[in-house]
């Protein structure tokens, strides 16, 4: 166990018990799979953005905007939950609700049907 304000961010470490080690690291992993998630898409940010591609500077840049987005909320939401995870896991209390996947969900799908209304735009 380590003494209180060694650790950071103080506002989780200092709160609460120190939790079993295996929920702490698997709440770990869970935001990391959110970082990779968002470093994913700031990937196809710049894929989307290219000239291979060749899907107009509107289109692309639009696109590309979108994606960024989607990543830096994809960071976002997984460094708050991971911070509200960690709180309860301390605190021994509720775990938190899964609100950040169904937003993020509505955004991809935001994405998708943006990406079919500008193929078909195009075909006409």
């Amino acid at each position: 166990m380590t003494e209180p304000g060694r650790r950071l961010p103080h506002g989780v470490f200092d709160d609460g018990v120190d939790p079993d080690v295996r929920f702490s690291l698997a709440n770990e992993r869970t935001y990391l799979a959110w970082v990779r998630t968002g470093l994913a898409l700031v990937a196809g940010a710049v894929a989307v953005h290219s000239p291979v591609l060749d899907l107009g500077r509107v289109t692309g840049t639009l696109l590309s905007a979108w994606l960024l987005i989607l990543a830096a909320t994809c960071v976002g939401q997984g460094w708050w939950r991971w911070q509200r995870t960690e709180r309860a896991l301390r605190r021994t209390g509720h775990l938190p609700g899964f609100g950040g996947g169904l937003a993020f969900g509505v955004g991809v799908f935001t994405l998708v049907l943006g990406v079919a209304v500008t193929s078909v735009l195009a075909l006409l």
